[in-house]
């Protein structure tokens, strides 16, 4: 490592070490119908064009076997295998979701991956938490923080580093890291902004894309999908990806 440079992060492996890539990713997000029962939307690999994870839910609710229930939200790998499926908590003032490995696992009593809430009980503009709670390896940040507004697709996922002992959280930008952002996608060719339906997934090198994937879906149903009053001025966030 050159002088002055920073160091590497640390991988944050959630879902699985195949979803953590060396480099930067970036996906390109499409929205296959609304944020509602019976929803879609699928993510391809801007470098490769690929298909890289589908949400679908229709039919849920024990029609496509394993522990899924009704109201899941299942992320599916390229070739259709579960890969993640995230689950509203009930009840919760702070509209919780947890998200399970693989189909759910509900009548196994699968212990959930991750759970993320609303920061407030206090309206939609809110923030969001995600907390770590049986990760697949130890990495350095066990809380995640989401700056910004999804529904303007203007949004980071903060890594908050735990201080040592109390497992509190230090407060300092060197505790903090960008692990991936939601931005709107351009046109390369018209250099035109697109509509919110399509939207790019930036992901940086290590982290579990699965996982950014999953957040993203939480995302989508607390803090809602619609532009209104509530959400107050857009905010402009400084590009922390690649432009």
């Amino acid at each position: 490592m050159k002088g002055g440079e920073a160091p590497a992060p640390a991988a944050t492996v959630v879902v699985g070490e195949e979803h953590c890539e060396a480099e930067d990713r970036e996906l390109t997000v499409r929205k296959t119908t609304l944020f509602s029962p019976g929803d879609g939307l699928e993510a391809y690999d801007h470098r490769t064009g690929a298909l890289a994870f589908r949400l679908e839910t229709y039919g849920r609710g024990g029609a496509c076997g394993g522990g899924a229930a009704a109201g899941d939200l299942a992320l599916l790998g390229a070739a259709g295998d579960p890969v993640l499926t995230v689950r509203r908590r009930r009840p919760s003032l702070h509209h919780r979701w947890d998200g399970f490995l693989g189909d759910g696992g509900a009548a196994g009593g699968a212990k959930p991956l991750f759970s993320a809430r609303r920061s407030s009980i206090l309206g939609a503009g809110a923030g969001v938490l995600v907390d770590l709670l049986a990760p697949a390896h130890s990495p350095a940040a066990k809380e995640f923080r989401v700056d910004g507004s999804f529904p303007r697709r203007c949004c980071r996922v903060v890594a908050v580093a735990s201080s040592g002992g109390a497992g509190e959280v230090e407060e300092g930008e060197d505790q903090e890291t960008v692990v991936a952002e939601v931005r709107r996608k351009v046109d390369e060719g018209a250099h035109v902004v697109l509509g919110r339906d399509v939207f790019v997934l930036w992901v940086r090198a290590g982290f579990d894309a699965a996982f950014a994937m999953g957040i993203v879906l939480v995302l989508g149903r607390i803090t809602g999908d619609e532009l209104d009053g509530v959400l107050g001025e857009e905010l402009l966030l400084e590009a922390t990806s690649p432009v």
